[in-house]
């Protein structure tokens, strides 16, 4: 995980200045092989494209997909975290000074995986080093939709990151999307965060 310390950043379309404590974030999305221990240890049901319930090998170091949000939100209390606000994660993504995308504000799709990318699927969580956040995490662009633990209303939760079946104009950190508990998709998957007075409690025991 990466450590995002205590402060204001800009937020949203706007750029509104929000304070926030310190957390830290996963630097990876939560892959198909993180998530296989996951349901091997409480017996979850697997997501629906893994072959008779196992994951195949070619996309382990993918992220996964076909989770709910209740899916995604089962698996970050499983591993002693929980997914992040949408604040949390567009601060990971955008950093402290309120840029466009991870790596700055030149909009380069070359950095992520979207639909101009024209691979027409997941990739590997490492693939985009170029595209790394100022707090070092990978895929804050494209690839997936991420689960978040803002609710936009009743039923509906936040999404934060564009897709590789989004434009890369959806890509940008700051646009808002939302989706229904139940949704599941080959273009949604997930990452978890804790607020670092948590993950210090963790870290003493």
């Amino acid at each position: 995980m990466a450590l995002v310390e205590v402060g204001t950043f800009l937020c949203g379309e706007k750029n509104e200045p929000v304070w926030l404590p310190s957390f830290y974030i996963d630097v990876f999305p939560v892959t198909n092989n993180d998530y296989a221990r996951f349901v091997a240890a409480t017996g979850h049901e697997p997501p629906q494209h893994w072959y008779r319930g196992k994951c195949p090998e070619v996309i382990l170091d993918h992220p996964v997909v076909f989770v709910t949000w209740h899916d995604a939100s089962a698996y970050a209390a499983w591993a002693g975290k929980e997914l992040p606000t949408a604040q949390q994660w567009e601060k990971a993504a955008r950093g402290t000074r309120g840029d466009a995308y991870p790596w700055g504000n030149n909009a380069t799709p070359a950095k992520c995986n979207s639909r101009e990318s024209g691979i027409g699927s997941t990739t590997p969580v490492s693939r985009y080093h170029s595209g790394v956040s100022p707090y070092g995490v990978y895929d804050l662009c494209g690839s997936t939709w991420e689960w978040c633990s803002t609710r936009s209303e009743p039923g509906r939760y936040e999404l934060k990151a564009g897709a590789w079946t989004s434009p890369f104009a959806r890509a940008t950190p700051a646009v808002f999307n939302d989706a229904s508990t139940e949704m599941l998709d080959d273009d949604t998957g997930f990452r978890c965060a804790a607020l670092a007075t948590v993950m210090g409690t963790l870290f003493d025991s």
